[in-house]
């Protein structure tokens, strides 16, 4: 497998051209939700970093069920924002995660090709 860069300008269209087994093995969390939020991707990279861990994901509401704390305004509402403007391509910064509040994570979203979205997630490794 080729190298996958976090910081690709489209991200998404590469990550849609490996098979499962090679986004497991990214370095970073990956997460895709179809058009209604729905987690149809959560790779073993996300579960472990995060403190998800083997909790079940898959097929749960990512806003209600496994993240609620990124069903905010100054998450969702961002994201909200871009779709109506028809394609979703946002960084930020955010604070928080399943097992430890205060970690800095580098959050990338962008619109797959099917409707829903991808999630790209860089934690900190101090």
């Amino acid at each position: 497998m080729n190298t996958v860069d976090f910081h690709d300008s489209d991200l998404a269209r590469t990550i849609e051209q490996l098979a499962p087994e090679q986004i497991d093995a990214l370095p970073f969390g990956v997460i895709k939700l179809d058009g209604n939020g729905i987690v149809t991707v959560f790779n073993r990279t996300e579960a472990i970093e995060s403190g998800y861990k083997s909790r079940p994901a898959l097929g749960l509401d990512f806003f209600l069920q496994v993240a609620p704390c990124m069903g905010q305004p100054e998450f969702r509402g961002r994201i909200e924002q871009a779709r109506q403007l028809g394609r979703v391509d946002i960084e930020l910064g955010w604070v928080g995660d399943f097992s430890d509040i205060n970690r800095s994570l580098q959050v990338r979203i962008q619109s797959a090709s099917d409707g829903g979205l991808w999630i790209f997630n860089l934690r900190d490794h101090a």
